[in-house]
């Protein structure tokens, strides 16, 4: 059994948990976490569950190091705090771990990474013999393997388009929703993931590498944005109300430009209420959904809903990313020490998983 910790235990890290104790190749042997209120408690009741699991949380992370764990699921945000998630991924290489994130951006396409963010990995991946394989939680394979799996179905293809359609009012995260999305906010208020060049700083990587994948070269990666008001105040059940006149909707595209045409886009339509801009695209049923369009000969699209705590599609769009990560914890210790990407890191069957009682 390969010893794993879980560091963090948000949104991302109690679907980890969940997923560690799930994965019958996998030990959990500890958590790390930042609160001082969860420091003690047990693993299975930070992870959701309906019994303990005999893991303690602790806030010690040189302890933890010390024990040598093979593997890390780094489950704390680098959102707005990149700096400090780097410096703990690297601590956690150094250590000889194992270790599978979301939460360093700029590392998706990791061959095109600044070297402020590649060197110190490549530098702890000499020093201590660990690896680094990072993916998104939007989710990661809905923007890379997904559609490049797709894109072998088509005769030609002349657009790859990976959607993100969501209800935010679902959402467990108020201020990531209110202040880095905007959804509430008046129209002249800048959310920080919105900002310019900040989409593609967070999905550039995935549309340089399916360009890579596919053998194409780009010219630009370039930005669209709308963003629409209420029409009326809406309430939701986790975060209040939000007021008519102030962000309801946003669409963004960050667009892989090939030939001067966008051939490779990845497009997010959120909204905080259905009955905001309902003519852009729309999910199958319910609160979300993941879509890929091949526009070509054959025109292809397909759409993954998955839900999770209680039917919740955000949660179950996280636990499939969450699901991604830690299914590559067995192939990353038995592959070389190295730094990694999704083009490397093989997306394969449920093995000893199918019938298995899970938490």
């Amino acid at each position: 059994m390969i010893s794993t910790i879980v560091w963090g235990t948000g949104n991302v890290g109690r679907l980890a948990i969940r997923a560690v104790e799930a994965h019958p190749a996998l030990r959990l042997s500890a958590v790390i976490v930042h609160n001082p209120d969860k420091v003690g408690r047990d693993a299975g009741d930070l992870g959701g569950l309906d019994r303990d699991l005999g893991v303690a949380a602790t806030d010690d992370v040189d302890a933890v190091l010390a024990t040598g764990p093979q593997a890390v699921v780094y489950a704390a945000s680098g959102d707005i705090r990149p700096d400090d998630a780097l410096a703990d991924i690297v601590k956690a290489i150094r250590a000889g771990a194992v270790v599978v994130t979301p939460s360093l951006y700029a590392l998706y396409d990791q061959r095109n990474a600044p070297p402020e963010m590649r060197e110190p990995v490549l530098s702890a991946v000499a020093d201590g013999g660990g690896s680094l394989f990072v993916s998104g939680i939007d989710p990661g394979w809905g923007n890379d393997v997904l559609p490049l799996l797709i894109s072998g179905l088509g005769g030609t293809i002349d657009v790859i388009r990976c959607q993100e359609i969501f209800d935010y009012s679902t959402y467990d995260q108020e201020d990531s929703v209110r202040y880095l999305v905007g959804m509430g906010q008046p129209l002249d208020y800048e959310p920080p993931m919105l900002a310019p060049t900040v989409p593609t700083m967070v999905w550039g990587g995935q549309i340089r590498l399916m360009a890579r994948a596919l053998g194409v070269e780009l010219d630009e990666i370039v930005e669209t944005l709308d963003r629409r008001p209420l029409e009326t105040t809406v309430s939701t059940k986790t975060m209040g109300e939000f007021e008519a006149g102030t962000q309801g909707a946003v669409r963004f595209e960050v667009q892989g430009i090939i030939e001067g045409e966008p051939r490779i886009v990845i497009e997010h339509v959120t909204r905080i209420h259905p009955s905001c801009a309902p003519d852009w695209p729309t999910p199958p049923d319910g609160d979300g959904a993941h879509r890929v369009i091949i526009e070509g000969r054959p025109h292809i699209e397909v759409s993954i809903e998955a839900t999770d705590e209680g039917g919740n599609r955000s949660a179950g769009g996280n636990a499939t990313a969450v699901g991604r990560l830690v299914s590559a914890i067995d192939w990353l210790v038995d592959a070389d020490p190295g730094l990694y990407d999704a083009l490397d890191v093989p997306l394969r069957p449920a093995v000893g998983k199918l019938g298995r009682k899970q938490p």
